[in-house]
């Protein structure tokens, strides 16, 4: 079968397709014929080493296709069976043997494809929004990079409970598709000189209850100057590069205020976690309560091409290895 193998860390062009041979299902594991991996952000944090990865790896840490095989030990899966995983690694290749912990029942009226797509990014737009920070309805909330696919899945997820949503991205286009997921306010960073300025003007100086940041490095001063008094700031990502070591006087100056680092491993520990909050997003998938924008779909071999178009924010939505 056809694998991307990364055999050191370095830039787009260390993911090289190779012939590798077929896995077998070990205890506990299922074999999945993928039909699509998402391409994410940690995916470029791994390859260039900015999260160490023993190598060669095959990398990918979500994916959805059909079960073609049962390891010993797996009694609630089985062959032909459609599926979805995340945190598991293998995703960009055309076979994956997944730990079936990782791994959720794909329902009818979601597309394997938009499966594939909110796993990552739907599960960690549903931590943010129900744990990291729950979010109330009258709560006015700030989204960073909105258009993209985290930011509208976490716009969405705000609205519907009940938030008035400010979000931020770079152009027109990029607007208009927030606005599509329900943005209420939008703040275009390439053309005011204040972020926070313009937060606190559109609150009436209060500032949010809550800031879901994955952008990182350029965004963190603007996201803590822009929470109300004992606001969150929920950092949970880092595409603009890793925030520098943090004063915790800081928190206090800004008005007594909250910094979270979360992650998704710390939210779906167990697979009963895991389920609960699959069967919330993949729920709201197909019932039409949730839109799933892809808006990239890249042939296995393009996976440079993918990361490449991610890193330089050339998209918006998901992108996926097909």
């Amino acid at each position: 079968m056809r694998a991307i193998v990364i055999e050191q860390p370095g830039g787009p062009e260390v993911l090289q397709p190779r012939e590798v041979a077929d896995p077998r299902p070990g205890p506990g594991q299922v074999v999945v014929d993928v039909e699509a991996a998402g391409v994410n952000f940690i995916d470029i944090y791994q390859r260039t080493g900015v999260y160490p990865v023993p190598t060669p790896y095959t990398p990918g840490l979500e994916g959805a296709g059909t079960v073609s095989a049962v390891g010993a030990g797996v009694t609630d899966l089985a062959e032909g069976q459609r599926v979805a995983w995340v945190s598991a690694p293998g995703g960009y290749a055309e076979r994956a043997a997944v730990p079936v912990e990782r791994v959720v029942p794909v329902p009818d009226g979601v597309a394997t494809e938009q499966a594939a797509a909110v796993m990552l990014q739907g599960l960690t737009a549903h931590y943010l929004t129900h744990a990291t920070y729950p979010v109330r309805s009258g709560d006015t909330v700030l989204v960073h990079a909105a258009a993209g696919g985290t930011g509208l899945l976490l716009v969405q997820l705000a609205k519907a409970r009940g938030a008035r949503v400010i979000g931020t991205v770079s152009t027109e286009a990029k607007e208009r598709q927030a606005r599509a997921a329900g943005a209420d306010e939008i703040i275009r960073y390439t053309e005011v000189d204040d972020v926070a300025a313009a937060v606190r003007e559109l609150t009436a100086g209060a500032g949010v209850a809550a800031v879901f940041d994955g952008v990182g490095a350029d965004t963190f001063d603007a996201s803590l100057a822009s929470l109300r008094r004992r606001g969150v700031l929920a950092l949970f990502g880092q595409s603009s590069g890793v925030v520098p070591p943090v004063d915790p006087q800081r928190l206090n100056s800004a008005g007594s205020v909250f910094l979270a680092r979360p992650n998704l491993a710390d939210h779906i520990v167990d697979r009963a976690e895991l389920l609960e909050r699959a069967d919330d997003i993949l729920g709201l998938v197909a019932a039409g309560k949730l839109r799933v924008e892809i808006s990239g779909r890249y042939p296995l071999p393009d996976a440079a091409r993918a990361h490449d178009d991610l890193a330089a924010r050339r998209t918006t939505g998901k992108l996926l290895l097909v």
